[in-house]
């Protein structure tokens, strides 16, 4: 008896959720992006870089399976999400293995089918963690597992191609070591324990939502939601071209590919998301933590522009990059843990977190695959960097008025409303 009750305050406790959460998420990158630590140079395809034509095409898959996701994610039951999760990430590590049989280039159609199943991945993670007392650290620290991990299987990735492994193998190969944490991070998250009483009480409760559910909530608060979707947008292409393209970046930096370069610089982000992310959790009230998740937002673009400038005025290129990368994540990691979490604590509306980030990350993708598109089908002379640079000046401007706009909406919409109701209970 004392064993079970011991057992049950484990699984329970906040860090056994957390580990579960963040190493589940760590895996699925090890399905994703190592191939990215290959250059695959001197390849291309209809005149286009091959490299292009992998990230274009695994993205497409992402993609859609993002569209796919806002009824999936939101509607999925608790019972079914770790089949769910497993047999997604076995689908596409046996892609991998198709990519590495299949001639270029006709195994990018292998990464198209490898990116479906994990664009899903994160919904069904985040089912299990929101709608909790400590939310904000949860999906911190499991968004903090997308910034390590994006670093750490590139090493792997690089590391395979140095003990001479080939680059169409690599990414199965690279898989392969995940197989196992994946079953040990998903085996603990299948024990992660339902909201508690309390946790309702505070958060709401989380339950799945149908076509009615999610279009009513979507209506009643349009224009915030649009708006912190257009953030969500900037964040994303900032994020996913500083990842993607991570050796362009770094070698018009100046600097060789290394393998711990990738994770060092991502540790540090992650590190330094963690805290201030997680600064929420002492935030009890939810109107001030979802106006602390805005501004917190606003200062990452500042850091963004500020960033930019300073490389002008010989600012050290590492720290660049540590500095971009931070100011980059805190919006989008904002939305991910406090923003769209605090909302439905705010509304306590029949809604999940599930839903409102599929809908934010659906319009952020397919806006990253226009962009490769813009890229590299337009005629160019511009590097990487210099791309990379200007999306960060224009989006980074753009960023911080949206959120002004969206700080005075919702500040009408849930608290100056709340306001005037409560003042006219009190005059009744």
């Amino acid at each position: 008896m004392r064993s079970t009750t011991r057992w049950k305050i484990i699984i329970a406790h906040p860090a056994w959720i957390l580990v579960a959460a963040f190493g589940t998420y760590f895996c699925m990158y090890g399905f994703r992006k190592p191939y990215t630590a290959a250059t695959y140079a001197g390849v291309t395809f209809f005149g286009i870089n091959y490299k292009m034509f992998l990230i274009i095409s695994q993205t497409l898959g992402y993609v859609i399976a993002k569209w796919l996701g806002i009824k999936i994610v939101s509607e999925i039951k608790p019972q079914e999400r770790i089949v769910a999760i497993l047999s997604l990430l076995a689908f596409a590590e046996l892609m991998l293995l198709l990519f590495g049989i299949v001639p270029r280039p006709w195994n990018i159609l292998c990464l198209f089918l490898n990116g479906l199943p994990l664009g899903l991945i994160f919904g069904l993670v985040i089912r299990f963690v929101e709608g909790r007392n400590k939310t904000e650290f949860l999906i911190a620290g499991l968004c903090a597992s997308f910034i390590v991990s994006d670093g750490v299987t590139k090493s792997i990735g690089a590391l395979l191609l140095g003990y001479g492994v080939s680059e169409n193998w690599m990414p199965a190969l690279a898989g392969m070591i995940f197989l196992l944490p994946t079953l040990i991070f998903t085996s603990m998250l299948a024990f992660t324990p339902p909201q508690t009483a309390a946790d309702i009480t505070k958060r709401s409760v989380r339950n799945p939502m149908d076509a009615n559910d999610r279009w009513s909530f979507f209506m009643k608060y349009a224009p915030g939601i649009i708006g912190v979707t257009m953030v969500y947008l900037f964040a994303t292409l900032l994020r996913s071209v500083r990842a993607d393209f991570a050796v362009e970046l770094w070698t018009g930096l100046g600097y060789n590919k290394t393998p711990q370069l990738f994770t060092q610089s991502e540790l540090l982000v992650s590190f330094g998301i963690i805290i201030v992310i997680g600064l929420a959790v002492l935030i009890r009230n939810n109107y001030n933590a979802f106006r602390f998740s805005l501004f917190i937002s606003v200062a990452g673009f500042f850091i963004v522009l500020l960033t930019v400038l300073d490389l002008n005025l010989g600012l050290d290129k590492f720290y660049f990059m540590v500095l971009v990368g931070l100011g980059v994540y805190i919006p989008y990691v904002a939305i991910h843990a406090i923003v769209f979490e605090r909302l439905i604590a705010i509304t306590r509306e029949r809604a999940n977190v599930g839903f409102l980030i599929y809908v934010a990350d659906s319009v952020g993708y397919t806006g990253y695959i226009i962009l490769l598109l813009f890229r590299y089908l337009a005629p160019s002379t511009d590097s990487v960097l210099s791309i990379f640079l200007n999306i960060c000046v224009y989006m980074g401007i753009a960023g911080v008025l949206i959120l002004i706009f969206c700080l005075l909406y919702f500040y009408n919409k849930l608290i100056a409303n709340k306001k005037r109701i409560n003042n006219l209970i009190i005059q009744k």
